[in-house]
């Protein structure tokens, strides 16, 4: 028997969530199980139960929580105590998929709700006190394993949902053994698929490669997309090439998949994969910085230390040059910097003569480096 151990189990909302479902029966289920199994972090916080979505409702607010029906329909009903949401689900098997989305009916049998999940690894319960539970019989030795594995059979598993070729591997980037290699059966499955592809909605796609692009080297799982014809079909013209260089350059610098996306390439990234406004603004920065010749200094200057060390990664992915310290001690002092000219020290001047001066004056100062003073400017 295998027993978590996690700080989580014993959060006084957490015991006070569960304790309410006493009247059913209850396990934690999912991420929560397979992180705490690696004693990873534990954010999110899933329980399935015996209980119906109305009774959950009434159990909680009965014990003084609150209760919100965040997806009734499908069984959902997020409690949040001492600060903490969880996501409550009745027990589900499904009845009809097509690809997106699936009609499901409740079920009291945990073998019924364990097999219509995606991974082995993902298919792991708990109960109260820290017993797991395996129903599938593989996800324990998978994750000792390091394996990501579609359950039963892959071909199905996709078709009941095509989002699940992004999530195979977004998996493997984040959970797999590097060494282990992928696994074939899902591997051919996924690219079988890849038609089912455009039934998803731009913004599920986007939120996957954001994910598996946070991965700690998401380089070797990009090239077998690319492989595969996936990484085309998502976005046309896109290359693992660069990516794997940039992987191999940022050292400390963490995770940025936006950093990642523009390593990547390919056509409109933007709206393929309907980025936030700020990220598709970062995107179009970073392409169209990493081929030019800014200085590290007027980079940081006027975008920020962060955006320019990334530019300056992605340009030594491109010319094989990593930045040197030189680079990056400039970047930090045009990021401090600060303009000292002001209109008023230009009361000479009105409407676009003044603009294009202040421009033409601050234009010489990152030439120099931010090192001309005010006087030396005015002179």
């Amino acid at each position: 028997m295998m027993r978590l151990n996690a700080d989580w189990l014993t959060h006084p909302g957490t015991v006070a969530v569960f304790d309410s479902l006493v009247p059913h029966g209850a396990w934690f289920v999912g991420g929560c199980v397979r992180d705490g199994l690696l004693a990873r972090p534990v954010d999110d916080i899933d329980i399935c139960t015996e209980a119906l979505p109305d009774a959950i409702v009434d159990l909680a607010q009965g014990a003084g929580l609150k209760a919100i029906p965040t997806g009734m329909d499908h069984g959902t009903i997020t409690v949040v105590a001492g600060g903490k949401a969880h996501e409550i689900t009745t027990l589900r098997r499904d009845l009809e998929t097509d690809g997106r989305y699936a009609r499901v009916a409740f079920t009291d049998e945990l073998e019924h709700d364990a097999a219509r999940r995606d991974f082995t690894i993902n298919a792991l319960y708990a109960t109260r006190d820290g017993e797991v539970l395996d129903p599938n019989g593989t996800g324990i030795a998978d994750l000792k394993a390091r394996r990501v594995r579609f359950i039963g059979d892959a071909d199905a598993r996709i078709a009941e949902d095509y989002l699940r070729i992004l999530r195979f591997f977004r998996f493997h980037a984040w959970y797999a053994d590097p060494e282990g290699g992928i696994d074939a059966d899902g591997l051919a499955a996924c690219a079988a698929g890849i038609d089912g592809l455009a039934q998803l909605s731009k913004e599920r796609v986007g939120a996957e490669i954001r994910k598996l692009l946070s991965a700690p080297d998401p380089a070797p799982v990009i090239a077998t997309m690319e492989q595969a014809g996936i990484l085309a079909a998502l976005l046309p013209g896109a290359s693992s090439k660069t990516l794997t260089l940039l992987t191999g350059l940022e050292g400390d610098l963490p995770a940025n998949p936006i950093r990642r996306l523009a390593a990547i390439g390919g056509e409109e990234p933007a709206r393929r994969l309907r980025l936030s406004k700020a990220d598709a603004t970062r995107l179009a920065l970073y392409r169209a910085e990493m081929a030019q010749l800014a200085a590290p200094g007027a980079l940081a200057y006027h975008h920020g230390l962060d955006a320019a060390v990334d530019i300056l990664t992605l340009r030594g992915a491109i010319t094989g040059q990593p930045p040197i310290s030189a680079d990056l001690t400039s970047a930090e002092i045009g990021a401090e910097a600060t303009f000292p000219i002001k209109a008023a020290d230009l009361p000479h001047l009105h409407g676009p003569a003044l603009g294009a001066e202040l421009k033409a004056l601050e234009t010489r100062w990152i030439a120099s480096t931010f090192q001309l003073s005010k006087s030396d400017l005015l002179a």
